[in-house]
């Protein structure tokens, strides 16, 4: 009985935080929030010698931040550490790493604290795809799915993130993908390791909002299929609505989003329309909307990256 009279008298508090947090949401969209100074911010992008990561490095730079740049290609690693520099970066560190490996990633984060200092920006971009269905694909590609896609971030949020709890300031960003929302055809791996990229980054999230961590920003990224190679010969059935990506388009949206301090970005937007639709329709209709769309065979005419920068 207490704690149904301790639940009323609460009520009152609860519906006008609630109102009040509403409000705060409507202006916020309406009126743009101000975007957050990163010069001198210290941002790790993991990925970084090519396609997406390195278009992040060379954004970032423009910004003036120090920039962290992770890649098990070491000479597309260095040739994003010279391109950040021309864009105007004056502090670049490269450093080759395998974030397939747990110990290498806890031995080169070692290396940035005591090199560099304490990542403010972490950028979990780093990802592989296989692209085959799910009985033709090989465990051990299955695994380096789940290693790079996935595991990667629990070992670089273990890394780095105590001192951002200590600092009370960072920034943790997850490249994840519309494929971490609804599951795809022939990517049945890379989907697994999207969906727990997704989930663990929001479920750290909560932790830091429950232990009241508010210097501590959190951005998710969900992006439709882009043109950096990685997904070469795959289609899309409805391109008005869900488009191949321009990888400069999907970079500057990542960077506002981070700017803005922004918790979920969707691209294009139509995928947020997508997700609701899930959870809405019966799984006759949603079925009939992926077969008018498409979207049961965007990955038929996957080739996937041919070459590597």
């Amino acid at each position: 009985m207490s704690s149904i009279l301790k639940s009323a008298k609460g009520l009152p508090i609860f519906l006008g935080k609630l109102l009040f947090s509403i409000l705060k949401a409507l202006i916020v969209t309406i009126i743009s929030k101000p975007r957050k100074n990163v010069a001198g911010e210290i941002v790790l992008i993991t990925g970084a010698g090519s396609g997406l990561g390195r278009l992040l490095a060379l954004r970032f730079a423009c910004l003036g931040s120090v920039l962290v740049l992770w890649d098990v290609n070491k000479d597309g690693n260095e040739e994003t550490c010279r391109m950040a520099r021309e864009a105007g970066a004056t502090r670049v560190h490269a450093y080759t790493c395998d974030c397939s490996h747990r110990e290498e990633i806890y031995r080169v984060a070692h290396q940035v604290k005591n090199e560099v200092g304490d990542v403010s920006i972490l950028i979990n971009n780093a990802g592989i795809v296989t692209g085959k269905n799910f009985l033709d694909c090989p465990d051990e590609l299955m695994e380096k799915s789940f290693d790079v896609n996935f595991k990667a971030h629990l070992w670089t949020y273990k890394a780095f993130l105590p001192a951002m709890i200590a600092n009370n300031h960072g920034h943790l960003v997850c490249i994840s993908s519309s494929a971490g929302l609804v599951g795809v055809s022939g990517l049945a791996d890379y989907c697994a390791s999207k969906f727990a990229a997704f989930g663990f980054a929001e479920s750290v999230f909560t932790e830091t909002v429950a232990q009241k961590r508010k210097g501590i920003k959190t951005t998710i990224v969900c992006p439709f299929f882009i043109k950096t190679g990685m997904f070469e010969g795959c289609t899309t059935g409805c391109p008005s609505l869900l488009p191949i990506l321009e990888p400069e388009y999907v970079v500057r949206k990542i960077v506002d989003a981070i700017l803005q301090e922004r918790l979920y970005l969707y691209i294009p937007k139509f995928l947020y329309f997508m997700v609701f639709l899930k959870s809405l329709l019966p799984l006759k209709t949603a079925l009939l909307i992926a077969e008018y769309m498409d979207i049961l065979h965007v990955m038929d005419g996957f080739t996937g990256q041919k070459t590597k920068d």
